[in-house]
Formats: structure tokens, C-alpha cells, sequence
């Protein structure tokens, strides 16, 4: 199927001459993007991951490193159904002989969405033309000065901004907050998409559950080792962050996905209280373990007696498919026969019910403020049953202790630190300024405590098409209890008990419908599918 770029161009063209000043909203309009390039590690010659440049695939559809995207749009003209010209650079016998080289214009006009297709050395000229045809135009780059997006040689803008264009001028006001305005709702094309890449990785996440339970079961073992010989893949056990991160990715490698979306979090034990470790370098935890305690290392001594201590493994991974993400959550139990401990159990349970809730809520026009408001509420409730937090009833306390007061005074942030969820799409943090703008006229008030909204990535209400995470989280990270450990609002004792849970996360992804919601995430989260899996009784 040919990437639908031509419907992406009119979607951000509809944005850009809104968010353009009446006086040049009936101007003509030129869009000039350019690709990613191949990076290269350091100063070498090795090439680094190639990932195209988002905003560029997204109105041109191509993967091709070093090429341009030229938009030509006028209201009332034929160019209403603007023209898109692609530019890929011609196959040299060097691209031939070290790498798979580029398309030539004819094969690549077949596979692209686009009116034609070209070669940069044609680039100038094409502008320079433009610029001729369209007097007044108004050329439109990303921000050129940016080291986020790939850089436009100055060549390619001279024929625009010369004393002879009179009149010639170039901007990069707009045409970001077009794409992103553009991009925050999905056609069905993106969705299906991003619905493919979040069922490679919801199997992904159910593969690395069933092989802790295989060797649960004993069904896995380490035969080729005894012999010397390298283990086969259905011999891996998972013992270290890293060979679950290998799994999972291997998985997801086999379903035909080229990229992560982002790096995956694999953190076991304590370390699940860190939201973006990513380092996934450390053995599971045996014996005896203290809040953050990292003093086994790499001492985990494969084949003895030694048993994996109870502890939870939290895997934040998703792949990517043809340029769209997927972000998924799972919080699984490792030793104890593949069960959660009691105070895992009750934190992850807690976590569940945050979630179920914030989905029972979500329908277009709900603004996203509430759903976040509703996790800290539903948080404080479930500390107050388990003890962590006092109620009024506790011994010495108060109505200080109310649910109000406690959510009033921020404490619960310490516990659910992050957003609740983010716009999903090209980018697993996708389109930053316009999900959560910096002029923001849909909040009038602030809901319960103001450090609830400090690290929320989407702060709009809803709106059918939109791609969003839902993904709370409890955590006992030392840093962040440490300002609040002797809070009148906390009961230290029973606190010490969770401390050891580290971190519990749980996140689908959902697609917004007339309706409510979709979830694009298959992977199932109920405490006793996961208990089961993992034992290796399901």
C-alpha cells in the first residue's frame, strides 16, 4: 500500500493558513522539508540506525535518506489539490557496492504518494521556479536553526530570499505547529498502523511472560551449556534485565518491525521505581535486598541453588511499524513461583483500578486535566485502605487526614509522579506543542494540586482520532519520598513494608471514538492472567 502523503499535506495545509496572520492566508503557500541524513558514530565511517525525520515521512511517505519535499499550495488555482515534489538522491556505483541504494526517479514516482520525483541537484531550479510563478509567495521550513531537525543548506533558500524575488520571504512560525496540529488526530491509515505495531508488541510483552514461566515450570534449561554449545533461543532463560530486553526485541524483530519506538525501560526490583531507566544492565535480585540495592551486580551464579528473590519486573517497550509507535506497560512477577508478593499484589491491583477508571471516564470532550485528577484521587483512596496514608480515624490524626486534605497537599505526587498518558503517533511523545500548547485556553482552573499537571504531556480534552496512552503508576523511589517520609499524612511503618515493591506501571494505548475507546493493546493485565502466565500454569 502506497503511504497516503498527499491527505497528510492537506491536513497540514488546512492547520498552516489558520494559524497564519489574515494577510497571508491568501497568499500562496511553499513547504520545503528536508529528510534525515545517515548519521555516522563519532569520527568513523559506521553508519549509524537510519530513522526517517517524522514531519518529513509524514507529507512525503519516504525513507530514503538526504532527500527534499517540495509542497506548492494556492487557494482558487489548481494548485488547491497542491503539488508534491519529492527529491532523492541519485544512486552512485559507491551507494551500490557498500549499501542497498536509492529508488531512481521512475521506480520511486510507482511507491510514493506524490506528483513527481526528482533528484536534488534539480532542487534549485525547482524553487527558483516557484519563486517566478508565485510572486508574494511565502516559503515555510521547520525551524532552521534547531538541531532537532535536519538542516536545509542555504542554497536551496537563496533563490527565494535574493533582492530579485522581491517580495520573496522564508518563515519557520508555522509550519511546525501545522504538522503537529495535523498530526494529533489520525486518519485510518496511521491507525491501522499504529494498531500493527502495538500487536507485535503486546505479543512481544506476552513472550517474555511466557518464557519466565516456562522456567518456572522447569521447562527450559541450560543443556547446550553443559555441553559448551552456544543456547538455542528456546533455551534462553531470563535471569538479568538484559535477556529480557534481548527477548522482547527479538520478538518484535520477527514480526517484521525495524525500530523501537524509544529505548526499552526492563527494570527489576527497586529499580522499577526509576520511570526511564533504560540502562536494563543489572541480574535480578537474590536474597535479601534494600530500597535501590544494587550490590549483586553480576554475581548471579547461573546453575546453583541460589532462588531469585520475590520482585516485580517492569518492561516498558514498543516497536515501531512503517514509522508509527507503539507504547506498552506490563509489570510482571519474577521468583515466588512466578506469583506477586501481598504488597506487590495490593500496589499492582491499586495501579489496575486507576487505570479502569481513568477508561471508564474517557469519551471525546473530556478534558484530559480529569482523568489525571482521578488517578491522584483514586491513588489517595487506595493508600488510605492499605495504610500508607492516614485516614481521620487513624490514631492521633484528624480531619487533616480527609482524602481532601491529603489531595490538596500534593503528597500523592511523590507516589505518581508522571502523566497519566501522552499523544501516540509517529513519535511515542508525539507532537508536543500542539498536545499540550503553550497558550492553552481549554484550562480555566486547576484541578487539586499543581504538581499533578508539571510533567503532563497532554493537557487538551479529547477529541475522536486522537492516539493516547493511559498509564498510571505507583512508585516508592527513595529520591522522591525522601521530602515528604515524614509527612503528617504518612504512616512510615507501613510504608516500609511497599518500599521493597520498587515500581508498578501498566499502559495501553487507545484510539478515541465516538463512542469512548479502542484499545489498540492486546496483551492482557488482569492480575491473575499475568499470575498465571508467568507461573507457567496458563
Amino acid at each position: 500500500m502506497v503511504y497516503p502523503a498527499r491527505k497528510h499535506v492537506l491536513k497540514t495545509i488546512h492547520q498552516l493558513i489558520q494559524l497564519l496572520p489574515k494577510a497571508e492566508q491568501t497568499k500562496p503557500q511553499v513547504l520545503l522539508l528536508a529528510g534525515e541524513v545517515t548519521g555516522f558514530r563519532n569520527d568513523t565511517d559506521r553508519e549509524l540506525v537510519f530513522r526517517q525525520e517524522s514531519n518529513f515521512y509524514y507529507v512525503s511517505g519516504c525513507r530514503v535518506p538526504s532527500s527534499y519535499v517540495l509542497i506548492i499550495y494556492q487557494s482558487g488555482t489548481s494548485l488547491s489539490q497542491p503539488s508534491v515534489d519529492l527529491f532523492i538522491p541519485k544512486a552512485e556505483l559507491a551507494d551500490m557496492m557498500w549499501s542497498v541504494p536509492p529508488p531512481n526517479p521512475e521506480a520511486a514516482s510507482k511507491t510514493h504518494d506524490v506528483t513527481r520525483v526528482a533528484h536534488p541537484d534539480t532542487l534549485v531550479a525547482a524553487i527558483e521556479q516557484a519563486a517566478k510563478a508565485l510572486p508574494g509567495a511565502l516559503f515555510h521550513t521547520l525551524p532552521r536553526n534547531s538541531p532537532l531537525f535536519p538542516i536545509i543548506p542555504e542554497e536551496y533558500l537563496q533563490p527565494v530570499l535574493s533582492p530579485a524575488n522581491e517580495g520573496g520571504a522564508v518563515t519557520d512560525l508555522y509550519l511546525l505547529p501545522a504538522l503537529h496540529r495535523a498530526r494529533l488526530t489520525k486518519t485510518e491509515d496511521e491507525i491501522v498502523a499504529i494498531r500493527h505495531a502495538n500487536g507485535i508488541s503486546s505479543r512481544a510483552h506476552e513472550v517474555v511472560m511466557r518464557v519466565l514461566g516456562a522456567a518456572v515450570k522447569g521447562k527450559l534449561g541450560r543443556e547446550s551449556a553443559i555441553t559448551g554449545k552456544p543456547l538455542l533461543p528456546g533455551e534462553w532463560l531470563i535471569e538479568k534485565e538484559a535477556e529480557a530486553e534481548a527477548i522482547f526485541v527479538a520478538s518484535c524483530r520477527r514480526e517484521g518491525s525495524v525500530h523501537q519506538a524509544y529505548l526499552p525501560i526492563v527494570a527489576a526490583s527497586n529499580r522499577a521505581s526509576t520511570l526511564h531507566y533504560c540502562c536494563n544492565d543489572r541480574e535480578f535480585a537474590w536474597g535479601p535486598t534494600n530500597p535501590h540495592d544494587h550490590q549483586n551486580r553480576d554475581e548471579f551464579a547461573r546453575g546453583d541453588s541460589r532462588i531469585i528473590s520475590p520482585q516485580v519486573l517492569l518492561i516498558d517497550a514498543g516497536c515501531e511499524w512503517d514509522c508509527y509507535a507503539s507504547d506498552i506497560t506490563r509489570t510482571m512477577p519474577v521468583g515466588n513461583g512466578g506469583k506477586f508478593t501481598p504488597e506487590a499484589r495490593a500496589i499492582y491491583e491499586l495501579v489496575l483500578e486507576m487505570q479502569r477508571l481513568s477508561f471508564e471516564l474517557i469519551k471525546p470532550g473530556i478534558h484530559w486535566d480529569a482523568i489525571q485528577l482521578l488517578c491522584h484521587q483514586t491513588l489517595v483512596k487506595g493508600f488510605q485502605r492499605l495504610g500508607i496514608f492516614k485516614t481521620p480515624d487513624s490514631p492521633g490524626s484528624g480531619s487533616w487526614n480527609a482524602e481532601e486534605a491529603i489531595l490538596a497537599s500534593g503528597v500523592s505526587s511523590a507516589f505518581f509522579p508522571h502523566g497519566v498518558g501522552h499523544s501516540l503517533g509517529m513519535d511515542v511523545h508525539d507532537v508536543p506543542s500542539a498536545s499540550k500548547p503553550a497558550v492553552n485556553n481549554s484550562i480555566t482552573t486547576t484541578l487539586g494540586h499543581a504538581s499533578f499537571y508539571e510533567y503532563l504531556r497532554l493537557r487538551l480534552p479529547l477529541a475522536i482520532g486522537m492516539v493516547v496512552t493511559v498509564e498510571p503508576g505507583i512508585y516508592f523511589s527513595p529520591h522522591l519520598i525522601a521530602p515528604v517520609r515524614e509527612s503528617k499524612h504518612i504512616d512510615l511503618a507501613v510504608l516500609k513494608r511497599y518500599e521493597s515493591v520498587g515500581g508498578v506501571r501498566i499502559e495501553d494505548v487507545i484510539l478515541i471514538t465516538l463512542d469512548g475507546y479502542e484499545n489498540l493493546t492486546t496483551v492482557r493485565s488482569d492480575t491473575a492472567w499475568v499470575e498465571g502466565v508467568c507461573s507457567g500454569e496458563l
